[in-house]
């Protein structure tokens, strides 16, 4: 068991070393074993002395021990090579320098060990260190040959030479290493913007198709609620004149009255269908947006009073006026503080705040509802929004709600977000874009590109939503960072509105 433990672990570690292996690692490591092989094979073939022989074979005894610690280093702890390599180079002109001097000194085959350290060094350092390291290997080869050294007999400029070609090396194989990890990066920075994009393209394609199918179930329930509410009414109807003439305490009154009831219910989720899937004419104008959430206050305090559920005010009354539909505000906030009271049945707290907030690089007028009732569980968050899905029991909702929030909120070009845990309540916030007026005057997103939206004749002409009001707000409004399907023709083009020139001059830049 214990050797087995040892074995997944060692496994395991390599599994992870492996993550760090590149291709530079494998030159040093093949390289390393060359100078080995040659060096044993130079002492067979070679005419040396017992005693050069003994000091050689003790050198490459030497550069075994110490190459055998920088792998077991380097396998412990990888994410620090270049620290290990560093360590490995001052090793290395040790091994190097003795080599030389045992070997022949200046006459030693293995002078060209010092061209080797300087190529491996440069090419994986780039050209600083590259000349660094062949600045302290000729030193280092004038040290170990300087003790022989005879003018007479071999001249200062072959010294010279050698020592030239050291910085020859380095510069140009320095700087050819610096540039493949320029190229690498760039390549490296390419991927990561392209994996970016795919996936802007995901959510792009995920809204897109969300768009599409609340188009085709709001045609279909509007088809739907038509052909329906016409009987529906003939049987409310009839049996309201049922409970009438009926006498009290008879089974058929008691039938009579739950059939009245009963298609009351389907009127109240009719309305809802019909008011979900219809066209409605949203009328925006600049409006205090805490006169719509004062208003669904007073509407539901008596409510609450009566259920034990107590209401904070948060009202930031400094707020600038944003554009809005009052009436249209008014009915989401009242879905969204009606779900807050049947998700508190034994009492609790309803929080409804206004403040500014910024998101996107934009600044949102924003008002927040928060609960301290059963919460939503994690896997059911991503479907609230979607038509007739409801967490309640049956009967007790129709699950049109929060979609009408939803498209409440589209009209308005904003966003509505949703944080909850269950058992400790739940937070919806709106958002609404809101775009100074002394922007008004600036540059917008269509005179800059040209496109040509302006000059589009009337409201249903006009692909994107953010002419007239928000060309200078554009990305989360007709954009990639909007709550709906993108509209805006640049954006769509680009799938990342980081990308577009004038978000980055407005944002980035800030020159324009």
């Amino acid at each position: 068991m214990a050797q087995d433990t040892v074995y997944k672990k060692l496994k395991g570690r390599y599994e992870k070393v492996k993550l760090y292996i590149e291709r530079a690692d494998i030159i040093f490591f093949v390289l390393r074993v060359v100078v080995l092989a040659g060096g044993i094979a130079w002492l067979i073939f070679s005419d040396i002395s017992q005693s050069s022989a003994r000091d050689v074979t003790n050198l490459f005894i030497y550069f075994t021990v110490y190459s055998i610690f920088i792998y077991l280093l380097l396998f412990i702890s990888s994410i620090r090579k270049e620290i290990i390599y560093l360590l490995s180079l001052i090793f290395d002109f040790a091994f190097v320098s003795l080599l030389v001097s045992v070997s022949g000194g200046f006459d030693s085959p293995f002078f060209t060990g010092f061209y080797l350290i300087t190529a491996l060094y440069s090419f994986y350092y780039g050209y600083i260190t590259g000349i660094t390291v062949a600045g302290l290997s000729t030193v280092l080869y004038f040290k170990s040959t300087s003790s022989d050294y005879n003018f007479d007999e071999f001249h200062w400029t072959n010294f010279a030479v050698r020592s030239v070609f050291l910085f020859l090396l380095a510069l140009p194989i320095g700087m050819l290493s610096e540039k493949l990890k320029k190229d690498k990066e760039k390549i490296s920075n390419l991927n990561k913007e392209l994996e970016g994009s795919i996936d802007a393209l995901r959510l792009l394609q995920g809204k897109l198709v969300q768009a599409e199918r609340l188009a085709a179930m709001g045609k279909l329930t509007a088809d739907v609620a038509h052909e329906i509410r016409n009987p529906l009414t003939s049987i409310g109807g009839f049996a309201k004149r049922l409970d009438k003439i009926l006498p009290e305490g008879t089974k058929e009154k008691e039938y009579a009255d739950f059939i009245a009831s009963e298609v009351e219910r389907l009127e109240n989720i009719l309305r809802g269908v019909l008011t979900f899937s219809r066209e409605v004419r949203f009328h925006l104008k600049k409006q205090d947006i805490n006169d719509a959430a004062r208003e669904s206050i007073r509407t539901f305090k008596v409510m609450c009073d009566e259920q034990s559920i107590k209401i904070k005010e948060n009202i930031n009354t400094s707020l600038p006026h944003v554009l809005i539909d009052h009436e249209q505000v008014r009915q989401a906030v009242n879905n969204l503080i009606t779900n807050a009271i049947d998700a508190m049945p034994k009492g609790g707290t309803i929080t409804i705040s206004t403040s500014m907030r910024e998101l996107y690089d934009v600044k949102f007028v924003v008002i927040e509802i928060t609960d301290t009732g059963t919460g939503i569980p994690r896997e059911k968050v991503d479907k609230i929004f979607e038509p007739f899905y409801t967490t309640k029991s049956i009967g007790a909702g129709t699950g049109l709600g929060l979609s009408i929030c939803k498209k409440i909120m589209d009209e308005h070009n904003g966003l509505i977000t949703v944080q909850s845990e269950s058992g400790k309540g739940t937070s919806f916030t709106l958002y609404f874009p809101y775009q100074p007026s002394e922007d008004d005057s600036k540059i917008k997103c269509w005179e800059f590109h040209k496109c040509g939206v302006e000059k589009a004749e009337g409201a249903i002409g006009m692909r994107c939503t953010a002419h007239p009001n928000y060309g200078r707000i554009c990305w989360v409004v007709a954009g990639t960072f909007c709550g709906r399907g993108v509209s805006g023709a640049i954006a769509q083009k680009l799938g990342d509105c980081r990308k577009c020139e004038f978000y980055q001059r407005v944002v980035v830049r800030k020159d324009l």
